[in-house]
């Protein structure tokens, strides 16, 4: 498992709801609320091709939100050209934003990365990413909403 500081694990996000509210809902009203690519990426833990999402090769500066509850997430200076075909960010907007979990599919050992506050699943982070952290948050465009707005 890929440790990473200040981030924490799902049952401690799930616990720690000082920050802010953790969002609950069943699997009907995702249903309904997202559109089917955002279901299957959030809630059923797909990942988007690489090259298709809307932010891949996205440039404006602005906040990139959860899209299924709003949180934010990732601020734009932290993104950079992975090369991947997913938009890519060295950190977290702040800690505590989002959560890292083992995953072992597909005959690998990685660490996916969830939205602390609705759970919803954002993709992985790697060790192969820039300085200053060295980290990679590889994460599907249908995941995020970019609010250009909160700069």
């Amino acid at each position: 498992m890929l440790l990473v500081a200040n981030e924490g694990t799902m049952s401690e996000a799930k616990t720690n709801q000082s920050e802010f509210a953790h969002v609950d809902k069943s699997e009907a009203d995702w249903k309904k609320e997202l559109t089917p690519q955002q279901y299957r990426v959030l809630r059923e833990k797909g990942t988007e091709a690489p090259f298709t999402g809307k932010y891949w090769n996205e440039h404006a500066n602005g906040v990139y939100r959860c899209a299924a509850c709003g949180n934010p997430l990732f601020d734009s200076e932290t993104k950079f050209e992975s090369g991947t075909g997913w938009p890519s960010f060295y950190e977290p907007i702040e800690s505590g934003r989002v959560v890292n979990e083992d995953d072992r599919s597909h005959f690998m050992k990685r660490t996916e990365v969830h939205c602390a506050r609705c759970g919803g699943h954002l993709g992985h982070v790697f060790d192969d990413g820039p300085q200053p952290t060295g980290l990679r948050y590889c994460i599907n465009s249908a995941s995020l909403d970019l609010d250009k707005d909160a700069k």
